[in-house]
């Protein structure tokens, strides 16, 4: 019997490898244990941003130092950072004895028992940028009981000039959808009551296919599956975002009107010097086309501010469309470089204390406004479905509404994973408070 621990560093697409790669091992009868008590550590890694390899090499460095007094714990290395520089940290660290990039996952498992047995060190990487070989494992063993992700692409094809994910998850390929359908369906039979669909660009599903079949006719069929409550998506791109998606979301009441599509910048230059593809008229006007069909949609979006050659004026035009379109969220990130890529390069690259005064700006003005919109719930019913014990006080737990607002109300642990009825009676920055009905 072999103990493993697994640690996920980065986005919800790594915590569904991490959530494969458990229930593989638990299959082989491995144990899951504490860090502390593990023959094997699997850290199933992101690339997206510096910050984020900063703290796999920091607990790397803790696992290695251990692992030269007691040749325990071995280190498993998979995911985008492992692509992109595991063959570097293998050379510095003992302790790693196996480098997977994502894209060859189905045979991490095997590997993991073979170097156990024979000591040598692999090396899993994804040289070919379209070859896949997956794990093909439903995900049934999670730490959460009642919500599970669901990959339906690996890789992307749009290349924006910023992002290492074609580098390292290589290109777009859509899953087979009667597979996507499968899974979803065991896992609702094994009493999961929200689904997340996930991709790097979920829009794009199929369309490196030739049968026509795409995103919205899997999102109409996923719906449709008997026992699902809830089912969601992310992340969309605008250029990809086709109007059959908006009309399947508003004939299925089960597919929850919450909408990630990040815009990136307010600036048109930025846009096109970031290759997105679109301008802030088009992205406005498809904005517009949403919340007309969707009233009810939460909007939510993602940012960068500081990318190379971004000046005061380009970011003022990102500041001021945040304040027109008023996300009900943004996800904001300063400027990133990563190796490989076109913005790497670029000139003008901007100081970081002038991107952390940009981010600060931008967090300030979007914080206030999401209070504004949160207070806008109050008195209003809502479902939530009760997914945990809040971060704080007593007795209190926190849920999700349909539009993926946190909602923090009193309850018990007997109720985590049902549907609650609240009214709201605060709204937060980033959460509401409601007393249930």
């Amino acid at each position: 019997m072999y103990r493993f621990a697994i640690r996920v560093f980065g986005c919800q697409m790594n915590t569904y490898d991490a959530d494969r790669l458990r229930t593989a091992l638990i299959h082989k009868n491995w144990k899951e244990y504490p860090e502390s008590a593990a023959d094997v550590i699997i850290l199933v890694t992101c690339s997206i941003r510096e910050k984020a390899e900063h703290k796999v090499t920091s607990a790397i460095g803790r696992y290695d130092l251990k692992y030269r007094n007691t040749n325990s714990p071995i280190v498993i290395f998979v995911g985008c950072m492992a692509q992109r520089i595991g063959i570097k940290m293998a050379k510095k660290f003992a302790c790693i004895k196996l480098v997977s990039g994502p894209r060859h996952l189905g045979l991490v498992p095997d590997a993991i028992e073979k170097v156990l047995k024979d000591g040598k060190r692999r090396f899993l990487m994804d040289d070919d940028p379209r070859e896949l070989i997956d794990l093909e494992v439903v995900p049934t063993e999670r730490d959460n009981p009642f919500k599970a992700y669901v990959t339906i692409t690996y890789g992307c094809d749009r290349f924006c000039s910023y992002c290492i994910v074609p580098h390292v998850r290589g290109r777009l390929q859509s899953r087979e959808h009667n597979s996507i359908v499968n899974e979803v369906r065991t896992l609702v039979n094994t009493g999961v009551s929200e689904i997340t669909l996930l991709g790097q660009n979920v829009d794009a599903y199929g369309k490196d296919k030739v049968d026509g079949y795409r995103f919205a006719a899997l999102l109409k069929e996923v719906s449709m599956i008997e026992g699902l409550k809830r089912l969601r998506f992310t992340t969309s791109h605008p250029k990809d975002f086709d109007e059959d998606i908006l009309e399947v979301m508003d004939e299925n009441t089960s597919i929850c009107p919450a909408i990630n599509l990040p815009i990136q910048s307010g600036s048109d230059r930025i846009l096109q010097a970031m290759h997105r593809g679109y301008t802030v008229e088009q992205y406005l006007s498809l904005v517009e086309r949403i919340r007309r069909v969707l009233p009810h949609v939460s909007l939510t979006s993602d940012i960068i501010v500081g990318f190379p050659g971004e000046t005061e004026e380009d970011f003022q035009d990102s500041y001021n469309l945040l304040k027109k379109v008023r996300y009900d969220v943004v996800h904001t990130a300063a400027y990133s470089p990563r190796d490989g890529t076109l913005a790497a390069v670029m000139e003008n690259q901007i100081e970081k204390k002038v991107k952390a005064r940009r981010l600060n700006d931008i967090n300030d003005m979007q914080s206030e406004l999401t209070r504004e919109l949160n207070e806008e719930y109050i008195g209003r019913e809502l479902e939530i479905l009760l997914d945990g014990r809040a971060p704080k006080g007593a007795g209190l737990f926190q849920g999700r509404t349909n539009t993926d607002k946190v909602v923090i109300v009193k309850a018990c642990e007997e109720e985590i994973g049902s549907f609650m009825r609240v009214r709201i009676t605060k709204g937060n920055n980033w959460s509401l408070e409601g007393e249930r009905i």
